[in-house]
């Protein structure tokens, strides 16, 4: 795997070049920094902070500038060059880390503001349903992506008070996954097999519905990569080197329909719940000198 070269340097060049973007729109406009403020109802301090990159600015300032300059036409490009920037310092913020508890906490903030949530993966179980031993394998996979040797327990126990989300009021859940996610030799045999049972105790729930994409199904659209679409604001696709935030319209509304889709294509309840018994039977063969084990809650 090779390592993410993205470095501070970068970072401070992306939001230096955006900055002079802003400047440049400005100027155009044939406004001063004071008059600008003034359009805006900003302090004069923040168009400085932004123009000379001491600042990000947020897609409403994006759209709030470029429209007091009379420039909505730059718009979509100024903010898919501040995502860019964004993405970066995502990048390198992970990179600095010595482990993933901020990570976890992080997405535990922006599920606390969620209520209705869309989750899809193809590879593996999503973070709000797994159990502590699986959590603990999916997140040593992360340290030795990035060849470190860190402690993962904090990080685990942040993962699972995220899950309290889940027995929250006012909160919809719907999870699709790929049939392959059952099989996946992620961990050891005996972890997979009580993943399995929590998927089951999981599903149960008044407010998830948990779908699995038959790996025989002739699917509308590849399951090429997991996201999450969280209300109808954020899409998050989190790759080995950085987590991708997508707030655009378009792009919600473009993850929002491949899920759909990718939703139509997926089983659910007593057909689901036999594919985790069938993925549970296949487990359970690799277990030494033990016979195959179904989840106990059906």
């Amino acid at each position: 795997m090779p390592r993410s070269t993205v470095n501070s340097a970068d970072v401070r060049d992306a939001r230096n070049e955006l900055g002079a973007r802003l400047r440049a729109l400005r100027r155009a406009a044939g406004l001063s920094g004071r008059q600008l403020a003034v359009a805006l109802s900003w302090p004069p301090s923040k168009i400085s902070k932004l123009e000379n990159g001491q600042q990000t600015p947020s897609d409403a300032d994006v759209r709030a500038w470029t429209r007091a300059v009379d420039a909505g036409d730059e718009t979509d490009s100024v903010l898919a060059q501040l995502h860019t920037l964004v993405t970066r310092y995502a990048e390198l913020q992970r990179l600095l880390r010595g482990g993933q508890v901020q990570v976890q906490q992080a997405a535990g903030r922006r599920e606390s503001g969620t209520k209705v949530f869309r989750m899809f993966e193809s590879t593996f179980v999503p973070g709000l349903l797994q159990t502590a031993d699986y959590a603990r394998s999916r997140l040593a996979q992360s340290a030795r992506v990035f060849g470190r040797r860190v402690p993962i327990e904090d990080a685990v126990s942040e993962r699972l008070r995220r899950q309290e989300v889940l027995y929250e009021r006012g909160r919809v859940f719907h999870v699709v996954i790929t049939e392959p996610v059952l099989h996946y030799a992620l961990s050891s045999p005996e972890v997979l097999l009580g993943q399995l049972d929590r998927l089951v105790t999981i599903a149960m729930l008044p407010n998830v519905r948990l779908g699995v994409i038959p790996i025989d199904r002739q699917v509308a659209i590849a399951p090429a990569h997991g996201f999450w679409v969280y209300d109808d604001d954020l899409v998050v696709v989190e790759t080995f080197g950085a987590e991708l935030n997508l707030s655009q319209q378009a792009e919600v509304e473009l993850y929002t329909k491949i899920f759909d889709t990718l939703a139509l294509d997926a089983v659910y309840d007593r057909r689901a719940r036999t594919l985790i018994a069938k993925a549970a039977d296949a487990v359970g063969e690799r277990l030494p000198d033990h016979p195959a084990v179904k989840p106990e809650k059906f």
